[in-house]
C-alpha cells in the first residue's frame, strides 16, 4: 500500500497551520485508538486518547468510573476532556464509543475538527474486543444490539468522513484513512 507520503525518518512533530484536530469515531472495538496511533506514528502526529484522558481526570479505569460514579460523570469528564483540546494543535484524537451520545460533545468536536467514523458491524466491533468486562456499556448481546443500533445514525450525523472496516486489518484501515486525510489535507 504505497502512495501515501510520509515525512522523512528523525522529523519533529509538528503542528501543521491551517489543520486542526482530525477526530475518530466509531462502536465500541472499531480500533479507534489503533487507527490514530498508527497514522500518528506514520505522519510524525501526536494522538491522544479520549478515555485515557477520563482516566487521568478521574484516576480509575473507564470500567472503574461507570460502576462507583455512573456513566453521567464519565461523560461530563469526557466533555471536559474535549474542551481541554481547545488550545492544542492538530492532534489525532480516538474517542469513546459513546462520545456521540453528547450533542454538545458532536458540536465541540464539530468546532475543532473533522470527525472520521470508523464503519463497520456490530460483529466486526465484537471480534475486536477482547477484554468485554473492560467495555461497561457493551453489555449482554441484546444489549450490545441495541446500543450499537442506537448509537449508528447518530456516527453518522455527527462525521464528516466515513470509512467502512469490515474486512480489513487496521493496518489497510490506516493507510486507507491516511490516504483520505492526505487527500483532504488535513494530514
Amino acid at each position: 500500500m504505497t502512495g501515501i507520503p510520509t515525512l522523512p525518518q528523525g522529523s519533529h512533530k509538528r503542528a501543521h497551520h491551517g489543520c486542526d484536530h482530525v477526530f475518530f469515531i466509531g462502536f465500541l472495538g472499531a480500533g479507534k485508538t489503533t487507527v490514530a496511533r498508527n497514522l500518528g506514528n506514520m505522519f510524525h502526529r501526536d494522538f491522544v486518547d479520549v478515555d485515557r484522558m477520563v482516566e487521568r481526570e478521574l484516576h480509575a479505569s473507564v470500567s472503574r468510573i461507570f460502576e462507583t460514579r455512573g456513566e453521567a460523570a464519565f461523560r461530563e469528564a469526557e466533555t471536559r476532556s474535549l474542551e481541554s483540546l481547545r488550545d492544542k494543535r492538530s492532534l489525532l484524537v480516538s474517542c469513546g464509543g459513546g462520545v456521540i451520545e453528547s450533542e454538545e460533545n458532536a458540536r465541540i468536536m464539530r468546532e475543532m475538527g473533522s470527525i472520521v467514523y470508523l464503519d463497520g458491524t456490530l460483529e466486526d466491533s465484537l471480534r475486536q474486543i477482547r477484554r468485554p468486562d473492560k467495555r461497561p456499556d457493551l453489555g449482554d448481546a441484546e444489549h450490545a444490539r441495541a446500543l450499537y443500533a442506537h448509537r449508528r445514525p447518530l456516527y453518522e450525523a455527527a462525521c464528516d468522513y466515513r470509512v467502512i472496516i469490515s474486512g480489513k486489518t487496521f493496518e489497510e484501515v490506516a493507510y486507507e484513512v491516511g490516504a483520505l486525510l492526505w487527500e483532504k489535507g488535513l494530514l
